[in-house]
């Protein structure tokens, strides 16, 4: 997870990362806060490009890699 200090780029998710040779962009939110319009259009992109866009939150974390490999397998 990149900390941004204040310096970082707006919109680019917490965690980005590479499942099983995919990438990834994990926009997490914790209670009821909500993406923003540019955390939406990056996560769109991701997806565009065929990576895997996801939004973690405490309703689904624990379903993350069971997620994670039904989006890996279903993009083959």
């Amino acid at each position: 997870m990149p900390f941004m200090g204040g310096y970082g780029t707006a919109g680019v998710p917490d965690i980005v990362a590479c499942y099983k040779g995919r990438f990834i962009g994990i926009e997490c939110k914790a209670g009821g806060n909500r993406t923003t319009a540019l955390q939406v259009k990056n996560l769109n992109e991701i997806g565009k490009c065929g990576g895997i866009p996801l939004v973690v939150n405490e309703e689904n974390v624990d379903q993350l890699e069971e997620v994670l490999n039904d989006e890996v397998q279903s993009r083959r």
